[in-house]
């Protein structure tokens, strides 16, 4: 089966979140399961300095679109082709795939992200490389939502699924915006892109793709209800048969504590006082007091409301001074959230680290130094960071939502005897909630140390493996071919 993921970011090109890292290594647990995919992505600036080895298969004229389009390819690990579509007056600019430098969003990203959909539908369609043909299209979030319903009107079409990554950001734009792209005006209709008035990118992926998926079982139920449905729950309940929640997956080789490059010092279960040391080697990074006895508490992430980072920055009073912990942060996100950040890390500049900004080699290290993974998400579609805690020894903390939900094991009495637990569940997205439970969990690491190391144990024994995802997927994708809509 021959099959074409397109996606907004991939990783190691481009990352600004999990979408990336799901784009980045699926393909290769795919490609185990014998799929032959390959990858489209915008050729940013980022992913033109990634990808020195490219070579020009194709030039587009789409009608109505004044710029010349060059398709690019380069290979993922050597073996996977990427296409990048090229048209620099859209994509080679500083600042990142969605915002620019000031943290604004870009004002043509309709455009844009319309240009990308017709660039992929010509891959789709064997006319920009027509030795290769998909069979299905794996469209990725909003930015890839008009490809399933560009792709509908197209005779003898490959099937497309369409993987909802975060339902709250669904690329809505003014009506005027869908006369501007020239889209079919029968698509203006309250049952295909029109959403109260406005165009939107997300409901076209949802309407139009032959099957549906999003990134865990749990977000794939709470997305049916208006509280984490952003609106779209109706629609979704119309496709309720075509959707399905499989669970992400993480790279084992990558993450892994055992050969990471990027950490002070490997480790594994055999070893695992050696994590000591990456937890003195991350003290001295964030210019804290190196103390291993003093709990360390890591936050790497989207800096946004929906992260609860506004719930940590009115906590951390209380966690560096009554409870007694450091903090380390790390990403970037919106200006409020960085901002609060920025004001408490200088009051606290001796208990707090923060680093604003992506930077994977130190997300590693912060996973292996830390003692705790605070994530208190207010919704969390699938999560990738619980994950590579549990896989690096590091206990996570986490509000009970979508996928921390599927991949933590709350600490209980119960799930203590049977060894399975792994982590802290809190169920109400509040401060006081959220502090109960790294009370909790410095309570057992203060006072209780074989059984936190057995927690840590029971979360290194995980297995997060994309290599079951793929399975899912297959089967997905096979499901979508033979149930094409008319």
């Amino acid at each position: 089966m021959r099959v074409l993921l397109a996606a907004s970011e991939v990783y190691p090109f481009v990352k600004t979140g999990g979408l990336a890292d799901v784009a980045g290594h699926l393909p290769s647990a795919l490609v185990g399961e014998g799929i032959d995919i390959r990858i489209v992505v915008p050729g940013y600036r980022q992913v033109l300095e990634r990808a020195p080895d490219r070579e020009t298969i194709a030039e587009l004229r789409l009608p109505g679109l004044s710029a010349t389009i060059r398709v690019l390819a380069t290979r993922l690990q050597a073996r996977i082709v990427v296409y990048i579509i090229d048209t620099p007056e859209l994509y080679d600019r500083p600042g990142g795939p969605y915002i620019d430098a000031l943290g604004d969003e870009w004002i043509d990203n309709a455009h844009r992200f319309y240009v990308f959909s017709r660039s992929v539908i010509e891959i789709a369609q064997a006319r920009a490389d027509p030795s290769w043909f998909p069979d299905v299209v794996h469209c990725n979030d909003w930015h890839t939502g008009l490809i399933p319903a560009l792709l509908h009107g197209e005779r003898d079409r490959p099937a497309t699924v369409f993987t909802i990554h975060n339902l709250a950001y669904q690329g809505r734009f003014p009506h005027a915006v869908f006369q501007e792209l020239g889209l079919p005006t029968e698509l203006w209709h309250p049952e295909c892109l029109e959403f109260y008035g406005n165009l939107n990118f997300m409901k076209a992926g949802l309407v139009f793709a032959d099957r549906l998926t999003t990134v865990s079982p749990t977000y794939a139920r709470e997305i049916l209800e208006p509280q984490f449905g952003y609106g779209l729950d109706g629609v979704l309940k119309t496709r309720q048969g075509q959707l399905v929640g499989i669970l992400n997956g993480i790279d084992n080789e990558v993450w892994n504590p055992e050969s990471d490059p990027w950490i002070d010092k490997n480790y594994a279960i055999g070893t695992l006082d050696d994590k000591v040391v990456n937890k003195l080697a991350v003290q001295r990074e964030f210019k804290l007091a190196e103390d291993p006895e003093r709990p360390l508490v890591a936050v790497i992430g989207r800096l946004a409301d929906q992260k609860g980072i506004d719930l940590i920055v009115d906590a951390i009073p209380e966690m560096v001074n009554d409870l007694e912990v450091n903090l380390v942060i790390l990403g970037s996100g919106g200006r409020e959230c960085e901002q609060a950040l920025r004001e408490v890390h200088a009051v606290y500049s001796d208990k707090v680290g923060l680093m604003l900004g992506f930077n994977e080699p130190l997300a590693h290290r912060m996973e292996a130094g830390a003692d705790l993974f605070l994530m208190p998400s207010r919704f969390e579609p699938c999560g990738l960071n619980q994950m590579y805690s549990q896989r690096y020894g590091t206990v996570p903390v986490v509000h009970a939502v979508g996928g921390l939900v599927d991949t933590v094991v709350d600490v209980s009495d119960s799930s203590l005897e049977d060894r399975t637990a792994t982590g802290f569940v809190f169920h109400n997205p509040r401060v006081s909630d959220m502090l109960r439970r790294v009370d909790a969990a410095i309570d057992l690491y203060r006072n209780l140390p074989f059984v936190w190391r057995e927690v840590m144990i029971n979360g290194m024994c995980r297995v997060f493996s994309w290599q079951r995802s793929a399975v899912d997927y297959c089967i997905l994708y096979q499901d979508a071919l033979e149930n094409r809509r008319p």
